[in-house]
């Protein structure tokens, strides 16, 4: 039997006394005035005769950058099945409880729209979760507000990501303790960075305060999250339900207290690591891995940027940890994206302008650079290729080209500036800005014109595309200075972020590429969010020794950091041994991209992976392998070189296709043992085809094939 249950903001169910839900409702702001709700299969819970449901309902009550409140705490639950009335109703009991209270001391910075939690368990008993209704005769009816649809919820929108997986409670591996005068701290080291709930069992004689942190309470250097607890006499269990993150949990303990048991709660977006990654250089398979873990820990209600000092979805962040999700998770990640995807442009103003983080009830500021990154190329057509979902490029396409048309030219036909809310085109120094806005608007033109395409807008299509001839022929006039991209020439360098949009657009043709490989062996400006772009201009240019190096020079500190299990936001090593904002930002993470999809090779030409492409760019690696399980089915590749020689073995899942280029250099090619290609000359009926449209390419169907190439 399912439920239909909506709230402001979260709420933990229990049935029968057994938890159903831990931590349900997702952030509300599928648009500015509307409200999600989940759909809770409830079956497996039920007994025959009176059941008892029991919900805890926690209202933020204040603003911040992931969340839209309605200025109204509210609990909606209704029945789907035909066969059984429920609705939440004054038949309900209802009362505030007295337990929870807002610790006082350092409060969250304002991004946060959650509050610290405290608990004083001399206040509160929690046998309600499991005592019959009519045993709790002291609590007063529900108040009914309104009928389904009423202000200020407005009208719910189904959830579009699944509930949140919940690995259950578990006992730490490792802890120490570290003695004070009056006050002792337990120190309980995690596995790698999570989303926990920390939970104990102790003895107490009555009104001890527990506080309860992680190792990154000030990471990024804002106060974020901690709890506090208030003990009753005797032996006790608690756990504190606002999930917080980090590598540790201290638990901070007056004398007097014993604590007998230390547990934790990881729970995560519902996906799996379904993508892998390893090669004969451990240092690029502890960045896939570091980048992976980092990808889980800043996905939850939307992709965040970071999970401890904001939990906000700026789109610049999304753009790239979209791009890795489709490598390293299973395809429930993918509904992630698509729900922000519906959420941008649901926030998008009258005047057709697009701002993030949203939902958000406290920031709304156009980003224009991360705006025109989300709607093109690399965000909302990366989506469509990886997941052939028509429906929601269909749903969203008039809203983006909306926002195209904000966008003005010069009389040089270049790209008019536009400063937004915050003119931000990447972290440090040397940002060449309106070259940066010129070259994401071509990637903005050429996704939008890819989407027209597919959706049968002729018109658009044409209208786009000329658009994007005009602008790459102004943009080559009016930049390029012989040696570089230049669009702010005052300047003291290239800016090797304009330089790699430049390869990675389309917009620098192959005579340009010497003058820009030796520009980015010379500069590195980029932050880590800006370097995936210029290690993927590397590997456009046939690069990939180069490539490869950059990565392990510039990325070195944050792989080798031999305690922290995520990617930092930026390049500085501080006190802590990380630096420059927080430990935990996954646009750091575009390496793991590049190494399933360029290294292994493997990407999509057809949506879905209906047809995709397997050309390996190993550089000096020797053997190189990749798996992902892509919406059909599971692609992997297994490379190793010896001499003049590279073996594949490839599988590719049923209906679908790979192709394969053929190099130059290539003078033979066995399949599964037998020769088809050789001297230039294929020989096809061997278990394949061939294309010769765009050079010598060997095409296969679903299989798994041992490919042989010699040079």
């Amino acid at each position: 039997m399912n439920l239909k249950i909506a709230a402001d903001s979260k709420y933990w169910m229990w049935i029968n006394g057994t938890l159903a839900v831990f931590e349900g409702a997702v952030k509300r702001g599928p648009t500015p005035e509307d409200t999600y709700y989940d759909t809770v299969d409830i079956s497996s819970f039920l007994q025959e005769g009176n059941n008892t449901i029991a919900i805890l309902l926690w209202y933020f009550g204040k603003e911040g950058f992931s969340y839209q409140p309605s200025g109204k705490a509210g609990l909606f639950v209704e029945s789907l099945s035909p066969t059984f009335s429920l609705c939440s109703d004054k038949q309900w009991l209802a009362t505030v409880h007295a337990g929870y209270y807002t610790p006082a001391g350092p409060q969250p910075n304002f991004r946060l729209p959650e509050s610290n939690i405290g608990y004083d368990a001399r206040r509160f008993s929690e046998r309600w979760i499991s005592m019959p209704v009519d045993s709790l005769s002291s609590w007063p009816a529900a108040v009914e507000v309104g009928l389904l649809g009423c202000k200020p919820w407005n009208k719910l929108y189904p959830r579009v990501i699944p509930l949140w997986k919940d690995y259950g409670l578990r006992a730490y591996d490792r802890q120490e303790w570290h003695r004070g005068i009056d006050r002792d701290t337990l120190v309980c080291y995690l596995p790698y960075n999570m989303q926990v709930t920390p939970a104990f069992e102790l003895e107490s004689q009555g009104g001890d305060t527990i506080g309860m942190c992680t190792d990154n309470y000030r990471g990024g250097g804002a106060n974020n999250l901690r709890a506090e607890y208030v003990t009753r006499s005797g032996v006790q269990q608690y756990e504190s339900l606002g999930w917080i993150n980090g590598h540790a949990v201290y638990y901070i303990l007056p004398k007097g207290v014993t604590l007998t048991r230390a547990l934790y709660r990881e729970s995560s977006y519902d996906t799996s690591f379904a993508g892998s990654f390893s090669c004969n250089d451990d240092f690029y398979n502890r960045l896939w891995t570091k980048a992976q873990r980092t990808l889980l820990v800043t996905m939850r209600d939307t992709y965040m940027d970071c999970p401890d000092r904001e939990r906000a979805q700026w789109w610049g962040d999304e753009v790239i940890e979209s791009g890795e999700s489709f490598y390293a998770l299973c395809p429930r990640s993918h509904l992630l994206i698509k729900k922000g995807m519906y959420e941008l442009m649901r926030w998008q103003r009258p005047d057709g302008t697009i701002f993030s983080p949203v939902p958000a009830s406290n920031y709304q500021t156009e980003l224009p650079g991360q705006m025109l990154a989300s709607v093109g190329y690399y965000g909302f057509w990366n989506y469509f290729l990886h997941t052939g979902d028509t429906a929601t490029i269909a749903d969203l396409y008039d809203a983006v080209k909306r926002y195209l048309e904000v966008w003005e030219y010069n009389a040089d036909g270049t790209v008019k500036f536009r400063s937004g809310e915050w003119t931000w085109g990447d972290w440090g120094t040397n940002v060449d800005i309106q070259g940066l806005f010129n070259a994401w608007y071509y990637l903005a033109l050429d996704g939008v014109s890819r989407m027209a395409d597919l959706l049968d807008k002729r018109e658009d299509a044409i209208e786009l595309r000329r658009q994007m001839v005009s602008l790459k022929e102004s943009f080559n006039r009016v930049f390029w200075c012989g040696d570089a991209y230049r669009a702010n020439r005052l300047l003291p360098d290239p800016d090797d972020r304009l330089q790699a949009l430049a390869v990675v657009s389309g917009l620098a043709d192959e005579s340009k590429y010497d003058a820009i490989r030796e520009l980015l062996g010379r500069y590195e400006y980029a932050s880590p969010y800006m370097e995936k772009y210029v290690l993927e201009a590397l590997f456009d240019m046939g690069c990939p020794h180069e490539a490869l190096a950059r990565m392990k020079k510039r990325f070195g500190k944050m792989v080798d950091h031999p305690r922290l299990t995520t990617l930092f936001e930026g390049w500085g090593i501080g006190p802590e041994g990380f630096g420059g904002g927080t430990y935990n930002h996954a646009w750091s993470g575009g390496g793991l991209t590049l190494l399933s999809q360029k290294v292994c090779g493997i990407s999509p030409i057809e949506a879905g992976f209906k047809a995709f492409r397997v050309t390996p760019q190993m550089g000096p690696l020797v053997h190189a392998e990749a798996s992902l399980l892509s919406v059909r089915g599971r692609i992997s590749v297994d490379l190793t070189r010896s001499g003049h020689k590279l073996d594949m073995l490839l599988t590719v899942p049923a209906d679908t296709r790979a192709i394969i280029p053929i190099a130059d250099n290539v003078c033979r090619v066995k399949l599964n043992g037998r020769l088809v290609f050789k001297d230039k000359k294929p020989y096809p009926g061997q278990g394949c085809e061939f294309n010769t449209s765009e050079g010598v390419s060997l095409a296969v169907s679903s299989g798994v094939w041992r490919i042989a190439f010699s040079y």
